[in-house]
């Protein structure tokens, strides 16, 4: 019977307000700014690439403070799945936990691969296959993951400071270039506002197009974001751990995209051919460009090393949020209870183990049948925009509940900036982005079947996902009156 009890005790919350805080610093840091950032630059030129990231900025930031209402009120590991099963619908809270847990499961799958190629940078005459060091990498994902949720956070925690650490350097030196006291003269706006830049020359339809193909680059760099909500049920006081983070995103925002492209703008032009890549190569790497022109000889060894980093942290983050996605659904009976059990130390052991059997699948796949794992790959890949729609209407229908139930608005310890216009414009934005996915079509009216499969297969299989529980529990939107605010209950009692 003790046994039984311990299997089901719950996750601890054993999250520091540390941990959460550079667990949302190091979401949305990674090699969407050390390495695609230049190709961003080189599509849309400084200005474009800087009013893309501004505007999607600002959508992440009232997305967060949405999510930061909700997980504050009910701080729960399921975050926006059961805000969409208790707020919504079940069928839609249902459809975006196993795409969010989908989405996931790849991106570790790839994290370990890239991993790989990058440790090769160093090691590329040692005989030792690209796999082993993928599986070593999972190992060391799956183990931090295994111990407790105090040792995740430990290691996020670490994870986040060396990126952090590399921006602020990044910038510093960056600024100081710039102004000439790393050697050289004064570097004046020409570099930024060379020839107009792609944004400027298209014309005004060209341009929002472009900035639309930046939109999506920006969206993904900032997806882990939500990884906020997530760690909420884990957190030792959300309350207070929550708000903090929240608070510091547009400041994160700020200071490592706007100004790191910034930065980049002025000392790189849009056209330089070493921008081209896009990042495909470490020496392509902007970040790796900048330290070089300031005469750091080790420049790309430094940012190899960092970048290694960021991919083993997302891998990390990614495991993790799959894991308790997986757990909360069991809890919302949205999967099979077993995915509920959890050890002594609060770790969802059943679903942290299956978990990692299917990214031992897909990796396995990728190697066998490139084809196959491209569109299992574009099956997740507006995952994170269709959970960003998810996280605001979800936050729509509980302040609108509220309202309807003349529920006492002092029972939110935070709340979120500028509603309703703050999900109102982050949804909105999301679904443009979804639908302007195939910015090449649009642009030019060439019509690639294969390409537009591969581009828009995310969003039949969240419907197939959604259809699927709709038809089969034949459920209905929840109406606002009957929406539960309660606090004191979960999902478990509510299902009954």
């Amino acid at each position: 019977m003790g046994n039984q009890e311990e299997q089901n005790n719950g996750v601890k919350r054993g999250l520091k307000d540390r941990h959460i805080s550079m667990i949302a610093i190091g979401g949305c840091i990674g090699t969407g700014l050390f390495m695609t950032s230049g190709g961003a630059i080189h599509d849309a030129g400084a200005l474009g690439a800087l009013l893309a990231y501004a505007i999607i900025g600002a959508m992440v930031f009232f997305l967060m403070t949405s999510l930061g209402e909700m997980a504050t009120y009910l701080p729960v590991s399921g975050s926006f799945s059961t805000y969409a099963t208790r707020f919504v619908d079940p069928s839609l809270g249902f459809a975006l936990g196993w795409n969010y847990w989908f989405n996931w499961v790849i991106t570790v799958a790839a994290d370990v691969t890239i991993a790989a190629q990058v440790i090769q940078y160093w090691t590329p005459l040692t005989g030792i296959p690209a796999w082993s060091w993928s599986c070593l990498f999972l190992i060391i994902i799956f183990g931090l993951n295994a111990l407790s949720v105090r040792v995740y956070g430990e290691s996020e925690y670490w994870f986040a400071l060396i990126k952090v650490v590399t921006v602020i350097i990044f910038i510093a030196i960056g600024l100081l270039t710039i102004l000439g006291i790393m050697g050289g003269e004064f570097v004046g706006f020409e570099t930024f506002t060379k020839g107009g830049g792609p944004i400027l020359g298209d014309g005004l339809g060209g341009s929002l197009l472009t900035i639309l193909g930046v939109f999506l680059v920006a969206g993904f760099s900032f997806q882990g974001t939500e990884l906020i909500g997530i760690t909420a049920g884990e957190s030792e006081n959300p309350e207070r751990a929550v708000p903090k983070a929240i608070k510091q995103v547009f400041w994160r925002i700020l200071i490592f995209y706007i100004l790191a492209i910034f930065v980049i703008g002025m000392l790189i032009p849009y056209d330089s051919s070493a921008l081209m890549g896009g990042g495909d190569d470490i020496s392509t790497s902007p970040f790796t460009l900048v330290f070089q022109n300031a005469g750091l000889a080790f420049a790309a060894s430094f940012m190899n090393a960092v970048i290694l980093t960021s991919v083993l942290s997302a891998g990390n983050s990614g495991m993790y949020a799959s894991t308790r996605m997986l757990y909360s659904m069991s809890k919302d009976k949205l999967a099979y209870p077993l995915f509920g059990k959890t050890n002594k130390n609060g770790v969802p052991y059943v679903s942290l183990i299956v978990t990692a059997l299917i990214v031992i699948a897909i990796f396995v796949l990728q190697h066998l049948s490139g084809d196959a794992y491209e569109y299992i790959v574009a099956a997740s890949g507006m995952t994170g925009f269709i959970a960003w729609v998810g996280i605001a209407v979800s936050h729509f229908r509980f302040r609108k509940a509220f309202d309807k139930q003349n529920y006492d608005k002092s029972k939110l310890k935070y709340k979120a900036k500028l509603f309703p216009f703050g999900p109102i414009f982050a949804g909105v934005l999301c679904v443009l982005v979804i639908i302007g996915q195939d910015v090449d079509f649009i642009k030019t009216g060439n019509f690639d079947l294969n390409r537009f499969v591969i581009t828009y297969m995310g969003i039949p299989v969240f419907l197939a996902f959604f259809i699927y529980h709709k038809v089969r529990y034949k459920t209905k939107i929840v109406p606002l009156e009957q929406v539960d605010l309660r606090q004191d209950v979960d999902m478990e009692e509510i299902n009954k």
